[in-house]
C-alpha cells in the first residue's frame, strides 16, 4: 500500500494534478501524534527517541496538514530505517513574524549519514544510496523524492547535513 501511494503521489505530482489543500488545524496535536506513531519502532530498534515542540507555535495554523504529516512520517521512518544504534531527535520550531509562521521541523539521527557527493542523488525518484548496504532496509526510493516536491510546493525548502558514518540532520 505505501509503494502503491507512493507512486500515485509521485505521479500526481509531475502531472500538476496535485493540490495543496489549505485548512485550518491544530498545530501541537498534529506533531504529537506523528512523534507517538513512530515511537513504537524507535523503541523496537532500541533507539533513543526524543521530540521537542516549541511552546510558541500557534495553536491553530492554516496549512496542508495532511501532507505536512506525510514529510513528518516520512523523515521520522527514514530516520529510524537508516539508524542502527543511538539517537532520533525530532524537533519543530516556528518564526512567528507579521501574522505569518513559518515552520522549522528538522529530525536528526546517528545514522549511517550520506556521502558529501550522494545528497543531491538521494531526492531523485527510484533513487536509493549504498544499495549494496541496505539490502534488508525496505524502500522504493520514492520517499525523498515525493517530500522534497511537496515542501517546494508549499513554499519550503529542505536542507541535509550529513557525515558519512555519523548521521543526518533533516530541516
Amino acid at each position: 500500500l505505501e509503494i502503491v501511494n507512493g507512486i500515485l503521489d509521485i505521479s500526481k505530482i509531475e502531472a500538476g494534478k496535485l493540490e495543496i489543500v489549505n485548512s485550518p488545524y491544530n498545530v501541537r496535536s498534529t506533531f504529537e501524534e506523528l512523534a507517538k506513531l513512530i515511537k513504537p519502532k524507535m523503541q523496537e530498534k532500541g533507539l533513543d527517541f526524543s521530540f521537542n515542540i516549541a511552546p510558541d507555535l500557534p495553536k491553530t495554523l492554516l496549512g496542508d496538514h495532511a501532507n505536512i504529516k506525510k514529510i513528518v512520517t516520512n523523515l521520522l521512518s527514514n530516520a529510524c530505517k537508516y539508524t542502527d544504534r543511538g539517537f532520533v531527535h525530532y524537533e519543530v520550531n516556528c518564526v512567528n513574524s507579521g501574522g505569518v509562521c513559518k515552520l522549522i521541523i528538522s529530525v536528526e539521527d546517528s545514522g549511517r549519514g550520506i556521502k558529501k557527493e550522494s545528497v543531491d542523488k538521494m531526492f531523485t525518484k527510484f533513487q536509493r544510496l549504498d544499495e549494496d548496504k541496505n539490502t534488508t532496509v525496505e524502500g522504493t526510493g520514492l520517499g525523498l523524492a515525493i517530500t522534497k516536491r511537496l515542501i517546494e510546493m508549499m513554499g519550503g525548502k529542505i536542507v541535509v547535513q550529513s557525515e558519512y558514518g555519523e548521521g543526518s540532520i533533516f530541516t
